[in-house]
């Protein structure tokens, strides 16, 4: 019982590979070899059909047999693509049969001809190539061993052999040109993915950016304003606002990620896009978070390319982050030097000396800085300074986003 399942499955699924232009070329060809059989079997009494022989005998009449013959090798040119070495057997041998048979010939090749290309688009040249050598023996003597004509001609043998090649030769020009067409997919297929593996990255490092600076302030306020409610309520209600305005700053910029990662371009964003121009916002949150900072900016200002900006924001955003959660420092200090096609940013802290080094280098705060720092070509560092202090210096090239 399942041995007859599971046949039937598979017959289900042989059927089911077969489409609308199967069908048709099954017709075709049937039509093709039946019409012009019946229409060379009343020129010259069908000894036309047997030109490469030195002598010809009037053919066998068509009969349901022939009719049967010809049909049964289109019919067989649905499967082709499941099965392209068992079609091209069972078609040749139809058309073996047909010919020792003594029939008329004409077009009965057509379809041995689809079969055999089919086999050798497929990659299956062995079969291709042992069919085309066979059929060249075959189909020219067969016909002198039964006496239906005379032995081949030496003319016409080669001429034959010279046809068969270039046959091969298209079939092989054809398969060349759809393995080239299907690995030009492919690879548009991979660049697709890489693109949006490349993507899910950096919404993931933009989400751990805005989440780690942001949800890191709301920790340090909430501390303190559990600490000083009691007691000191004026400055107790100063980290509550500054945990207020945190969480909305992060669950800003957090809707503006998000809004990317779905494709949602329908309206605005209600913010800037962040940059060096929010520099003065995370001072002031490093601030109240205790730490002082004293930002810098040396060189010539100008406006930077928007992925220099935003990585510049980030890697300034991850550093003061860092320094409220590790570094147990009082004070920092961020320098920007714009130089001539670069940016250089050094951030340095007063405490002692562990700073993004508290995961012992292997969390994703140097991480991430270094991999946008060399997402643009740049370069990254970070480390302790000597006697206490951390310091963070990147050096970004300043390409126009063109």
């Amino acid at each position: 019982m399942s041995t007859t399942g599971h046949k039937a499955r598979a017959v289900a699924s042989a059927l089911g590979d077969i489409g609308p232009f199967d069908i048709r070329l099954a017709a075709i060809m049937a039509a093709i070899q039946i019409a012009g059989s019946v229409g060379a079997s009343h020129r010259d009494g069908g000894t036309h059909g047997c030109w490469w022989a030195s002598s010809c005998h009037a053919p066998k009449h068509l009969g349901a047999g022939a009719f049967v013959l010809l049909a049964l090798g289109p019919l067989a040119l649905p499967f082709r693509r499941r099965q392209p070495r068992a079609v091209l057997a069972f078609v040749f041998l139809v058309t073996l049969l047909y010919v020792a048979l003594g029939y008329p010939q004409g077009p009965n090749y057509a379809s041995l001809i689809v079969a055999f290309m089919a086999a050798v688009i497929a990659g299956d040249r062995l079969a291709a190539g042992t069919a085309l050598v066979a059929g060249w023996a075959t189909f020219l003597w067969l016909p002198a061993a039964f006496g239906h004509t005379g032995l081949p001609t030496v003319l016409a043998a080669l001429s034959i052999a010279a046809w068969l090649l270039v046959l091969f030769a298209a079939a092989e020009a054809l398969r060349g040109r759809r393995e080239r067409a299907a690995q030009a997919r492919q690879a548009r297929e991979q660049e697709a993915r890489r693109k949006a593996d490349e993507e899910r990255l950096r919404i993931a490092r933009e989400l751990h950016d805005v989440l780690a600076h942001n949800i890191s302030l709301i920790n340090v306020q909430s501390g303190v304003a559990l600490h000083l409610i009691d007691n000191q309520p004026e400055q107790a209600r100063s980290a509550l606002s500054a945990i207020n305005q945190a969480s909305a700053d992060a669950l800003r910029e957090v809707r503006s990620v998000l809004g990317v990662l779905r494709g949602n371009r329908e309206q605005a964003p209600l913010a800037p896009t962040v940059g060096l121009g929010q520099l003065h916002d995370l001072v002031s949150r490093a601030a109240a978070a205790g730490v002082e900072v004293e930002l810098r900016a040396t060189g010539d200002r100008r406006p930077l390319p928007a992925s220099v900006d935003l990585a510049a924001f980030r890697i300034v955003q991850e550093s003061l982050t860092n320094i409220v959660r590790h570094a147990g420092a009082s004070a920092a200090t961020v320098e920007l030097t714009y130089g001539d096609g670069e940016l250089q940013i050094q951030i340095d802290d007063d405490g002692p000396g562990t700073g993004l080094l508290s995961d012992n280098g292997a969390g994703s705060g140097i991480a991430g800085m270094r991999e946008r720092a060399a997402a643009l070509g740049g370069e990254f560092d970070a480390g302790p300074l000597p006697g206490s202090g951390f310091r963070v210096r990147a050096r970004l090239p300043i390409r126009s986003d063109r």
